[in-house]
């Protein structure tokens, strides 16, 4: 049984582009969900308190362009070791 009171670290890892002036690789894309998959699964295991979904349209030219990014709220007992800010 998880309860909130027991979060006393709160991890936000952004899956995607959130800014568009400064779009993010694959690669980028790729850490953050490593990083994300680390965190459920790793000790202390982390456990999602909230997502944002969030997503811009761009017009380019004559194109419509949609950038997505998902933001993963993770909280955690307490900090782990192997995590860094």
């Amino acid at each position: 049984m998880f309860d909130l009171t027991d979060v006393g670290y709160v991890k936000r890892i952004t899956v995607g582009s959130d800014d568009p002036n400064n779009l993010r690789s694959e690669e980028e894309v790729q850490k953050a969900l490593d990083l994300l998959n680390t965190c459920l699964s790793s000790t202390p295991k982390g456990t999602i308190l909230g997502i944002e979904k969030n997503f811009n349209v761009l017009n380019v030219g004559e194109h419509q362009v949609v950038l997505q990014c998902m933001v993963y709220h993770v909280g955690f007992p307490r900090k782990p070791y192997w995590l860094e800010d």
